[in-house]
């Protein structure tokens, strides 16, 4: 089921197409990595990140979250593109960690592409090792509801937790298939958009209107973290990652 694809800097990654969400198990099985596997999602911004923002995130993807993903022998999840948080992520592990791309297979651009990207599509990060392709996958968001499933798939009953870094409407649903998945979230407060605003929500609900932000806030399973506090971040994702 699992075929190589050809990444824009000249490497190569194993992917597969999938086309239904009950396709998802099969098609992460087929990468052969090892299973069950502690898992760590991020989702977030592929655009909407300050030069600021972007800075101190590199620090705490450099810093935390990638020596975390080693550190538990993990597998890290994200939408697989060359843009914001995915890049971030991408460029700290570095290649050397299982790091799988759920993209959109017409949001992205990759040599060899079998269908028609979108105007706004943008290469493929060279350092994941592994791609799920949803095909078909005509817009941004398409993605959501398959990362989740990958995740879960790829955990196999292992523990697994997502981060949410800045990020705009989409980011939103991704968070609540992670909680549909019974996957705790940690918003990195600080980092913009989505991220800060449902940490505003977790602060004070009575005074956020948008009734989705206020149930992902004030889940027992959503905690807030603020981006500058990278000991209680590690904590935490060494806790929910230990078996």
């Amino acid at each position: 089921m699992s075929t190589l694809v050809r990444l824009p800097g000249g490497g190569t990654a194993v992917a597969a197409y999938v086309s239904g969400l009950g396709a998802v198990p099969a098609a992460v099985a087929s990468f052969g990595l090892p299973a069950p596997s502690p898992v760590l999602v991020v989702i977030g911004g592929a655009g909407g990140l300050t030069d600021e923002v972007a800075a101190s995130l590199s620090a705490v993807f450099t810093r935390v979250v990638a020596p975390a993903v080693r550190r538990h022998h993990a597998i890290a999840v994200d939408g697989g593109t060359d843009s914001g948080v995915m890049r971030l992520l991408g460029r700290a592990l570095g290649g050397d960690s299982p790091l799988v791309g759920v993209t959109a297979l017409d949001t992205a651009v990759f040599p060899g592409h079998p269908g028609s990207p979108i105007a706004d599509a943008v290469p493929l990060e060279d350092h994941h090792t592994h791609f799920v392709l949803v095909d078909p996958g005509h817009e941004w968001g398409d993605e959501a509801p398959y990362i989740a499933a990958a995740a879960t798939a790829l955990a196999a009953g292992a523990p697994s937790l997502t981060v949410l870094v800045n990020g705009g409407e989409i980011t939103v649903d991704d968070a609540r298939h992670s909680l549909a998945e019974g996957r705790p979230v940690l918003v990195l407060a600080g980092t913009g958009r989505t991220a800060d605003a449902i940490a505003a929500a977790a602060a004070d609900p009575a005074s956020c209107r948008d009734e989705r932000l206020v149930a992902l806030a004030t889940s027992p399973f959503v905690r807030a973290i603020a981006v500058t506090d990278e000991a209680v971040l590690a904590a935490r994702i060494a806790e929910l990652l230990r078996p």
